[in-house]
């Protein structure tokens, strides 16, 4: 069963399957939550991830790149002292690596998402690899689903599915391929 079979009418999976996963993000705030959402999905359920989202975006200061990428020591005992988050060390450091990495990118990409286009497209293999030499704790799987839910590589969506025709209407990345 696909996840657009499974996910209409459920509380959790049902709001993001048809509002939000691959429809394209221009907003790096956006795109930094996806990244850092898709991270701690890693050896968990998407939807423990979801039912902790308030509180993740509580904790990483509604995912703002530049707040993120200040974070010190007491920030970093903070968020693995937070029960409303996933508190692992390697998750927590890599949110907030991420986040300075993607500070330095500005300086020739301009944003996140001037970097994602710059490199657009690539194959899911080449992906990785840019992901790999970039960022941290961006593995094959993390890399494949954020690049789906935010537009960029296909599958989020059977054709068949209504959210499947409002993406193609936005005219999403992977389209333009």
């Amino acid at each position: 069963m696909s996840y657009c079979d499974a996910a209409p009418g459920h509380p959790w999976h049902g709001p993001y399957h048809g509002e939000e996963y691959g429809f394209p993000l221009g907003d790096d705030d956006a795109l930094f939550e996806r990244l850092v959402l898709e991270i701690n999905q890693a050896g968990l359920s998407w939807l423990t991830v979801l039912r902790k989202r308030a509180a993740f975006r509580a904790a990483y200061a509604g995912f703002r790149i530049d707040a993120v990428a200040g974070f010190g020591a007491a920030d970093r005992a903070r968020l693995l002292a937070d029960a409303g988050i996933i508190r692992n060390r390697l998750k927590v450091n890599a949110a907030i690596e991420n986040a300075r990495r993607l500070v330095s990118l500005r300086g020739e990409f301009g944003s996140f998402g001037g970097w994602l286009d710059a490199h657009h497209p690539l194959s899911l293999d080449d992906w990785v690899g840019l992901f790999r030499k970039t960022f941290v704790f961006t593995g094959r799987e993390i890399v494949n689903e954020f690049l789906m839910s935010t537009g960029y590589l296909p599958g989020a969506h059977d054709p068949g599915c209504p959210a499947y025709a409002r993406i193609a209407a936005l005219d999403p990345p992977w389209m333009r391929g």
